[in-house]
């Protein structure tokens, strides 16, 4: 089976990409061991300090952070790095050529639990005469790549350089990510659908709409049955759309005021919207197309609606 390293010297893919690309994966490499080994790892429990986010660290998110951030570092390739765990842009080399946007562990709060939890990048170029967070301030449709790694049964990385989505898989006989669909597809339809709906009450009424008609199912106007699923790990959730289709939806709420939006645009909802446009799939907040919004901050949040395109078009014709 193809390898990761052999699949991107062998599509045309600028080799400094790849060389980012291969430490990217080696990062995902690292992780997956250290979540495999769980409490024999000593990387389960909570910290004493909270993120940038105001969250609570888990032992792991910090562990992951430092990993991810020591590597890219090393990297002269990279030019700075952002990170949910960091408060500000870390400059790395001023003549590098890229910018890393990350979520060092997705669903952290999966990770006591056994269940499932990921890494998160996006790739942007970086700029010439602009450093810091001016910077990392391109839309989504900038990015050079956009990938994840999920920790599970098996270790997988999904990825995209702007021609289709590719999924590989870890192999622990040797360490390597081999290929396994190179041509990854999101089903237009679907019966299923992930959100958390013990914030139904906070929801803007196009949502709880949306929502309300789907679960009526078959008796009511949409004629059919749908399927409930929530993972509380992006990741998760976003890799169950590209794998079988659905609709993953966080959308905008007024449990907190002050943070009306749970995702973060620059290293979640970015670079999963690419991967899913990129599998025929739509990504959209529900007013606007995901990887057309101009970033104001390197932590913005957003709401998110994506996955199946038909289905995507259905609860947003509910917003209009």
């Amino acid at each position: 089976m193809q390898t990761l390293t052999d699949f991107l010297s062998s599509n045309g893919i600028d080799a400094d990409l790849q060389q980012l690309l291969s430490t990217l994966a080696e990062c995902g490499v690292e992780i997956s061991e250290l979540v495999r080994g769980g409490a024999l790892a000593g990387v389960l429990g909570a910290t004493e300090s909270e993120n940038v986010q105001g969250e609570t660290q888990k032992k792991l998110d910090v562990i992951a952070n430092d990993l991810i951030k020591a590597k890219l570092a090393a990297q002269p390739l990279v030019n700075a790095l952002a990170s949910e765990e960091e408060d500000y842009v870390v400059a790395c080399h001023s003549d590098g050529k890229f910018l890393v946007s990350f979520d060092p562990l997705d669903g952290s709060s999966n990770i006591d639990i056994n269940s499932l939890v990921g890494t998160i990048f996006s790739v942007l170029p970086a700029q010439n005469g602009i450093e810091g967070e001016a910077a990392f301030m391109q839309p989504g449709r900038n990015q050079l790549a956009a990938c994840y790694m999920l920790y599970g049964p098996a270790t997988v990385l999904a990825l995209s350089t702007g021609n289709g989505t590719i999924m590989f898989t870890l192999d622990p006989r040797d360490g390597q990510f081999k290929l396994v669909d190179e041509a990854v597809t999101v089903p237009a339809d679907t019966a299923e659908f992930a959100i958390n709906t013990s914030n139904q009450r906070f929801w803007q009424p196009a949502m709880q709409s949306y929502i309300a008609d789907l679960l009526v199912g078959k008796e009511g106007k949409r004629e059919k049955n749908f399927n409930m699923r929530w993972i509380a790990a992006m990741v998760g959730d976003v890799h169950r759309v590209l794998s079988r289709g659905g609709i993953f939806m966080y959308p905008q709420d007024s449990k907190n005021v002050a943070k009306p939006f749970k995702l973060r645009l620059m290293y979640e909802a970015n670079p999963m919207a690419m991967l899913v446009e990129q599998a025929g799939g739509i990504a959209s907040t529900g007013y606007e197309t995901i990887m057309d919004i101009q970033p104001t901050d390197i932590h913005q949040r957003v709401a998110v609606i994506l996955g199946s395109a038909n289905e995507v078009e259905t609860c947003l014709e509910y917003h209009k």
